[in-house]
């Protein structure tokens, strides 16, 4: 049988283990903010002028590439089409003809 004082020290062990665990864990969770610059995040949060100029660029620079990706692709689009065109394939030359004649007679030519 224990006596008291084998069992405060069996006690003073088990406290002592977990709070080495929980200064382990406190020690693991600060490396991880600081992995994900949570200071860092929170002072751009902080300040309102920053966030509005970021997503200001953020967004025209969004903006210019889908422009440019657009265009790239119709372009891309149009010279298929041409070489199509050239090719004078019936099928597609056909499905044109229809085309043409269903804009003409909407717009009443």
């Amino acid at each position: 049988m224990e006596t008291s004082e084998e069992h405060d020290k069996h006690g003073e062990n088990e406290v002592s283990a977990d709070w080495l665990n929980f200064k382990d864990q406190v020690s693991k969770l600060a490396q991880v903010l600081e992995k994900m610059n949570l200071a860092e995040y929170i002072s751009y949060l902080n300040s309102p002028r920053r966030m509005l100029l970021i997503n200001f660029a953020s967004g025209l620079i969004r903006g210019l590439g889908i422009a440019l990706g657009a265009t790239i692709l119709a372009g891309i689009a149009l010279i298929i089409l041409r070489h199509l065109v050239f090719l004078n394939l019936p099928v597609i030359g056909g499905i044109i003809a229809e085309l043409v004649k269903i804009v003409n007679a909407h717009n009443g030519y």
